[in-house]
């Protein structure tokens, strides 16, 4: 096809996008192979059946009518097709004959917003190289208590602000796996929980935690005794806003 052109092309009507009309200088197919024609033009060596808009357009084009820039953004199709078999058809008495008269149960499908593909397009849309970024309003859980050896002291925090938040009505989880912080900070990371607080030996001899929102590079400290009091306000808060 890349030897194809216009130019003494016979038997078979010509159609153009509009842009070719203003080529006067261009290159095209010579119709044999390793065969093009330099400085071709529109009217003088070839001509169309038809003028009609086929080009696909790109970043950058104008638009015909306002001749401003076209810009992309990618999209992500939020309904998906669901098998339904017979399962209804069959239900509903539904049949038809086929070309030989006899009858027969269709098959049936819908379309429309299944859970599977709602949550695939939010982590499309609220990801980074980490893993998962949920918004508050469709995470599995609100907060990630992470102790750094879930013993003593550090036990004995992380099941007070557990308390504390399960009587606020905060939805959490506690790592309380023996595993090396780093990999439990990385696992935190990949699922995508949109708060992680830390319980530690060094943070506790000053009575305070570290708190660190997914969606943000940095963590802060806080009060032991407010902890709880300000995951909620934050819970609350993004909650409303993604509600408007």
């Amino acid at each position: 096809m890349g030897f194809a052109g216009p130019i003494g092309l016979k038997g078979i009507p010509i159609i153009v996008d509009p842009s070719v009309t203003a080529m006067n200088d261009s290159v095209c197919g010579g119709l044999a192979k390793d065969l093009h024609y330099k400085h071709a033009a529109w009217g003088r060596d070839f001509d169309a059946w038809k003028i009609t808009d086929l080009r696909t357009v790109k970043a950058g084009d104008r638009c015909p009518l306002c001749s401003e820039e076209l810009y992309e953004k990618k999209g992500n199709e939020l309904g998906h097709i669901f098998k339904l078999g017979d399962k209804y058809s069959l239900t509903m008495k539904v049949s038809y004959l086929d070309e030989k008269g006899k009858n027969c149960i269709p098959i049936m499908g819908c379309y429309g917003i299944g859970l599977d593909r709602t949550l695939a397009s939010v982590i499309e849309e609220h990801h980074d190289e980490d893993g998962i970024i949920w918004p508050m309003s469709v995470a599995p859980f609100h907060a990630i208590i992470i102790p750094i050896k879930y013993e003593t002291a550090v036990k004995e925090a992380t099941d007070s602000l557990a308390s504390a938040l399960e009587k606020l009505g905060v939805e959490f989880l506690v790592d309380d796996r023996q595993e090396r912080p780093g990999v439990k900070f990385k696992d935190a990371d990949l699922i995508g929980i949109p708060l992680r607080i830390v319980v530690g030996d060094k943070n506790l001899a000053a009575a305070k935690v570290e708190l660190k929102e997914r969606k943000e590079k940095e963590s802060r400290l806080l009060d032991l005794d407010k902890a709880a009091e300000e995951v909620y306000r934050i819970v609350r808060e993004e909650l409303v806003f993604l509600s408007q």
